[in-house]
């Protein structure tokens, strides 16, 4: 009984075994089902997870991948102020990009060791300052406006706490050259004077560049002559102005003293004036031109009226107008008054017009009243009343004042066959055309010669501008400077040449503000004949102004391409025909 108690206890122990190994793999299997579940369920995570970033990554590549580096670079690239040209394209004024070096002292390291490496790089900075300023852990600049070399040269200090900033600055590379033209800007990006003011709104705009009418290598070559001759005659200024008589195209336009833009400097000094536009003035003999155009014009006298028994000297309101040139004859016609430059003459031709004949000539040639022009640089020439002693005067260019831009413009009128024209420095689209006339083209017909014949005849004026080929007119002025209403001993020297006078293109002006004479300088004739001179003996524009403006058409002459050839068959080959 035993036994089988024994044994039965046995099979039931050996039936709960067999139970409980399928419950046990029974577990086992949910277990593993459990850890499968896991498993797919971190898969689906990762996967997920996966296909966020792709997607992100996809999209961002859309985008140029860095997107915000590449607006920003945009950003710093499209200049905020368009370029200025001149004629041929060459810039003038152009915005590049700089940087400005900041300092973060709070996290320089050794700062006694940051100033010496900086003190090798710029020994030139307010080193105290900078200290100061290092002490008080503030952020401050260092240097602006510094170049892309310069901040290689400070990057390579490796100080995390040398900051750089992308900015731009307007840089103008030809310093000088045209500075009273194109004038400056301010801190802002706005103009304040020249063109930068007066075109502030298209230069800020997507107009691209500003096209000027001038030509950077005849200012150079005009600039260069001019500062040349400071140290001949030692004047305190001087001027040129060189423009397309049909057009009213400015090529050149300087102004002495100048100075350098780049340097952004505030001038208060008023010898720093433009004076090819802004300056005021009495301008002497060349309004004598404008005398007998305006009597020919009105058909009050031909070239060879006679002028007979004119007297050395006449008296006005009590005071006394002679002649400059004693020696000139009693007896001249209205060719020769101009060509010897007289007075008396003058007068006499002025009094035949009348005053109110006078001053509306005068008026339609754009010399009486302010202009209109590119620049806000402009002068007004002084009010006046008329009366017989100011006719008298006005005649030969004493009592009344214009600027040399005016006179540009009335000269241009006279010689161009009698069409107004507007001087500018911006290229302009059909300039030259819709012409309207405002002189009886006889007028040129009968003057052109005339001013040829000053400079080409020795009873003229302007003999040291007689240069071979370029057939060259002029008219010399020499003026008395005012001041309050009383005149000095200084003088303004004026040049106006036309060229070539056979068919007339271009005006050059040349004007010297308080010129002395030369001890030293020595003349001579353009002729071949060999004639020199020592020294000037007189301290006029024929001395002065037209020896310089020879000097500029020489120089000029070959850029402008003045076909010689044309010159010489036109002339030479007809004469001997």
């Amino acid at each position: 009984m035993k036994k089988e108690s024994n044994k039965k206890k046995n099979q039931k122990s050996f039936y709960f075994q067999e139970y409980d190994h399928h419950n046990i793999n029974k577990i086992e299997n949910n277990k593993l089902i459990i850890d499968l579940d896991r498993v797919y369920l971190l898969f689906f995570v990762f996967f997920c997870l996966i296909f966020i970033f792709a997607t992100k990554i996809f999209f961002i590549s859309l985008k140029n991948l860095d997107s915000k580096n590449y607006l920003k670079n945009y950003q710093i690239f499209k200049t905020n102020r368009n370029d200025i040209i001149d004629r041929n394209g060459s810039p003038i004024a152009r915005n590049i990009q700089v940087y400005h070096a900041a300092i973060k002292p709070n996290i320089i390291k050794d700062k006694k060791k940051f100033l010496i490496k900086i003190k090798i790089l710029y020994p030139e900075l307010d080193y105290p300052k900078i200290e100061d300023m290092l002490k008080k852990n503030k952020y401050f600049y260092l240097k602006k406006n510094i170049s892309e070399e310069d901040r290689n040269k400070l990057w390579s200090l490796g100080e995390k706490g040398l900051l750089f900033e992308t900015t731009q600055t307007r840089v103008y590379p030809h310093k000088n050259l045209f500075s009273h033209v194109i004038g400056q800007i301010n801190e802002n990006n706005t103009g304040i004077s020249g063109l930068e003011k007066s075109y502030d709104k298209e230069l800020k705009s997507d107009n691209g560049p500003l096209k000027m009418t001038m030509d950077t290598n005849i200012q150079y070559l005009v600039r260069e002559e001019l500062i040349k001759f400071e140290k001949v005659f030692n004047n305190v200024g001087s001027a040129s102005i060189l423009m397309e008589i049909d057009t009213g195209d400015i090529l050149s336009m300087v102004s002495l003293p100048d100075f350098d833009l780049n340097k952004r400097e505030t001038i208060d000094d008023t010898n720093y004036i433009n004076r090819a536009t802004k300056g005021v003035y009495e301008l002497g003999s060349v309004f004598k031109t404008f005398t007998l155009a305006g009597a020919l014009n009105e058909g009050i006298v031909e070239t060879n009226t006679e002028f007979k028994n004119l007297p050395k000297k006449i008296t006005c309101a009590g005071r006394s107008i002679g002649e400059y040139d004693d020696k000139i004859s009693p007896n001249l016609t209205a060719e020769q008054i101009l060509i010897r430059s007289g007075n008396i003459g003058s007068v006499r031709i002025a009094q035949k017009i009348g005053i109110e004949r006078m001053r509306e000539f005068l008026q339609n040639i754009g010399i009486l009243n302010k202009i209109e022009f590119d620049i806000e640089e402009i002068g007004e020439p002084l009010p006046f009343r008329w009366g017989k002693c100011k006719l008298a005067t006005a005649s030969f260019g004493h009592g009344i004042t214009t600027t040399l831009i005016q006179l540009a413009k009335g000269y241009s009128i006279i010689s161009n066959g009698g069409f107004n024209v507007e001087p500018t420095i911006i290229k302009k689209e059909n300039t030259g055309e819709n012409k309207t006339r405002i002189l009886k083209k006889e007028v040129s017909e009968k003057i052109n010669p005339i001013l040829r014949k000053i400079v080409s005849t020795k009873e003229g004026t302007a003999n040291f501008a007689n240069i071979d080929g370029y057939d060259v007119g002029g008219k010399t002025g020499t003026a008395q400077k005012s001041s309050n209403g009383t005149y000095s001993n200084s003088k303004i020297n004026t040049f106006v040449a036309i060229f070539p006078i056979s068919k007339p293109k271009y005006i050059l002006i040349v004007l010297l503000d308080e010129p002395k004479p030369s001890k030293d300088y020595i003349y001579e004739y353009r002729d071949g004949s060999g004639w020199k001179y020592k020294g000037t003996p007189y301290n006029t524009a024929g001395w002065t102004s037209v020896e310089i403006a020879g000097k500029i058409i020489e120089k000029i002459g070959p850029i402008l391409a003045i076909n010689k050839i044309d010159f010489y068959d036109k002339h030479v080959v007809k004469k001997s025909n």
